[in-house]
């Protein structure tokens, strides 16, 4: 599956992954492969990116998520450091 995150800035990561959590309105979810397809806006909080091997998290300052056919895009308003 293939996640990308952008900023208005910059493109934040891109990649393949096997599981990718985001923080949803109406609460975070995780997507894996074969998800139905799906747009959602998204509140700030952690985007977990999950590998075979490994975890990383990118905090966002809220966005719009869509999943279509193993493809997830998260259009974030900004990342923070924290």
């Amino acid at each position: 599956m293939k996640l990308t995150i952008i900023t208005p800035d910059k493109p934040i990561f891109e990649g393949e992954v096997t599981s990718v959590t985001v923080p949803g309105t109406a609460g975070s979810f995780e997507v894996l492969e074969n998800h139905a397809p799906i747009v959602s806006t998204l509140e700030d909080g952690k985007v977990i990116i999950r590998t075979g091997k490994s975890e990383e998290i990118i905090n966002i300052i809220g966005g719009v998520v869509e999943v279509i056919r193993n493809k997830v895009t998260v259009l974030a308003e900004g990342i923070t450091t924290s």
